[in-house]
């Protein structure tokens, strides 16, 4: 029997979702599982944050040292036996970013939930090699998605 304070590699999914603002199109819950599951089907405990301008750019100073707003903050404390994380989206960055990239705002939040979730799971693109692979992975998902290539159009 599994004790509560045990986690086991079992695949199920402990998602948390906050949203520290309001705002239209916000991805809902149905939405953000069939997301997380498409990168992999694992056990999970995660929590995704929707933030505004504001803490996203508190955010951003405290743990990476960049005075702005991202689009997504990646947070993984493990990876095995289960993977565990925050993500943080800036709500007002991916709908702006959206705009600016001709992509529908649902599509576009698939994808950085997609690309937050990768970084927790350890991929990274600080080298051309990297961000090949990691983008590779990123198509694909997205892909099976049903959602259009998020790199179409850039390089």
């Amino acid at each position: 029997m599994k004790r509560s304070n045990e986690r086991q590699p079992t695949g199920e999914l402990d998602l948390a979702v906050q949203f520290a603002l309001r705002a239209a199109e916000l991805p809902s819950r149905k939405q953000l599982v069939r997301w997380i599951r498409a990168v992999g089907s694992g056990a999970a405990a995660l929590t995704l944050r929707f933030v505004d301008m504001d803490e996203g750019r508190s955010l951003n100073a405290t743990w990476r040292h960049r005075d702005y707003a991202t689009n997504v903050l990646s947070f993984p404390y493990e990876t095995e036996p289960v993977l565990i994380g925050d993500l943080v989206l800036c709500w007002p960055v991916v709908q702006k970013e959206a705009a600016e990239q001709g992509k529908r705002v649902e599509a576009h939040a698939a994808h950085l939930v997609v690309h937050g979730l990768l970084h927790l799971c350890g991929h990274d693109h600080e080298d051309e090699a990297q961000a090949e692979e990691m983008e590779a992975i990123e198509r694909e998902v997205m892909a099976r998605l049903g959602y259009e290539d998020p790199y179409a159009g850039e390089r």
